[in-house]
């Protein structure tokens, strides 16, 4: 039987999962021959097993064999896209992505005080959309600018905000929350979701699977990304 320590299991558990998959497969084998012989040795000899018995077992037991060869494709397969996935998570290194979030950050350019910057967000949309209303609130949960979008495509969109609340003012420094409101032509709900923008720091994997450190944007998944920027 082939034994694998916790350190191999973590550092390939492709590799684990497959020595496991072998060692049971082993070890049912055994079982299965030891089990007939034992039939054809103490079995009566006048009612003795006929040839559709041990031919229906050891069917049974090629069937099982059948099976454990595709599970151990299916794991080749496997790997080769945890190998795809990591390569292509790791170009993402530097790059500014789209994930769920409602979180948006105002600053001052440091060369010009009157101009605002701001970390950039976008919607996510299920459906066509005719009217889409932004809310951005400041930490006292006071609205500060609602930024009215027409005649939406379904799907990703950016979205642009110029620091300035609704009456034109520069809003002070912070973090804000966005909100979105989204209707069709019937002025029915539209299923919409607001994302948030963060740069990849790093890629780690981990029993998640892969993840992204976006800094004070957070950890995510490589599964949550909307939109490469």
């Amino acid at each position: 039987m082939t034994t694998v320590n916790g350190t191999d299991a973590a550092a390939n558990p492709m590799n684990y999962a497959r020595q496991q998959n072998n060692s049971l497969m082993a070890e049912t084998q055994d079982r299965f021959l030891t089990l007939l012989i034992t039939q054809m040795q103490n079995q009566d000899p006048m009612n003795p097993m006929d040839n559709a018995q041990v031919t229906s077992q050891i069917a049974q037991m090629s069937t099982v064999q059948g099976i454990q060869d595709l599970n151990n494709t299916l794991l080749a397969v496997s790997g080769q896209l945890d190998v795809s996935q990591s390569m292509q998570a790791a170009s993402l290194i530097g790059k500014n992505v789209l994930v769920p979030g409602n979180k948006v950050k105002v600053g001052t350019d440091p060369e010009d005080s009157s101009i605002k910057s701001t970390t950039g967000f976008g919607v996510d949309l299920a459906a066509p959309a005719h009217r889409v209303v932004v809310s951005i609130t400041d930490q006292a949960g006071r609205v500060v600018r609602q930024l009215e979008l027409e005649d939406m495509k379904l799907g990703v969109h950016d979205v642009q905000w110029d620091g300035l609340d609704d009456a034109g003012n520069p809003v002070p420094d912070g973090a804000y929350t966005t909100k979105v409101e989204a209707l069709d032509t019937e002025g029915k709900a539209v299923n919409a979701e607001m994302l948030t923008s963060g740069k990849v720091g790093s890629v780690s994997y981990s029993t998640k699977g892969l993840l992204l450190d976006l800094g004070l944007a957070g950890t995510y998944s490589l599964l949550d990304i909307r939109k490469i920027m």
